[in-house]
């Protein structure tokens, strides 16, 4: 199943890639922490896990998450993110790739990950219809016993575009994928969600 065209591609016109660094480039030169995400997602695997970054961008997580010694392959559908990623990490695996029609096979990944993270409003940026189908293919790359962390907004004060996806629509795609919700956050500091509108859910194969 190939999707449309993503709320993403329809936000950016998919030439986004310099100006979104440059943005997170000015958060860290102000002293911003832009670490969470790889900090809680290497808490929750062993030391030289292999993690796949869906929907990777410029590569901020999936860089810091190889520098604290994981196997990590990038993934996502815009090029102009992917330029400044394999810019930065030109060593790393970065792939241009649809998740709606995500197949390791075909480009030469092994389909056994400890860990998938979706960072980034992933799910709520998806093309329309196609947010079960992505859950699917995501679940399908883990192996058994593996986690998919995916942290998004659920209202219009956490996202760029109006809200798509709700926790419950969340977890009933991941459940027809074949995974348990294990617990869920308001943060990437591990707050304990509290009904708010941004969560960060993972989920157990």
């Amino acid at each position: 199943m190939l999707a449309g065209m993503s709320r993403w591609e329809e936000l950016t016109g998919g030439t986004s890639g310099e100006e979104y660094a440059a943005r997170f480039a000015a958060l860290a030169e102000s002293g911003k922490d832009l670490h969470g995400e790889a900090r809680f997602c290497a808490a929750l695997v062993p030391p030289g896990a292999r993690i796949l970054d869906a929907g990777c961008g410029t590569g901020r997580v999936m860089i810091r998450l190889a520098e604290l010694g994981h196997d990590c392959t990038g993934v996502d559908l815009d090029e102009s993110m992917l330029a400044v990623a394999r810019k930065a990490a030109p060593d790393l695996p970065w792939f241009q790739a649809d998740l709606a029609g995500f197949d390791p096979a075909a480009l030469g990944i092994a389909a056994d990950f400890d860990l998938v993270v979706a960072a980034g409003n992933i799910f709520p940026l998806l093309a329309s219809g196609t947010e079960g189908e992505v859950a699917r293919r995501l679940a399908a790359v883990l192996r058994p016993g593996g986690l998919l962390v995916a942290g998004f907004g659920l209202d219009r004060a956490h996202l760029p575009v109006p809200p798509s996806i709700t926790l419950e629509e969340y977890d009933a795609h991941c459940a027809a994928a074949g995974l348990t919700l294990v617990d869920r956050f308001a943060t990437w500091d591990a707050d304990p969600y509290d009904g708010g509108g941004y969560a960060v859910s993972v989920h157990h194969r």
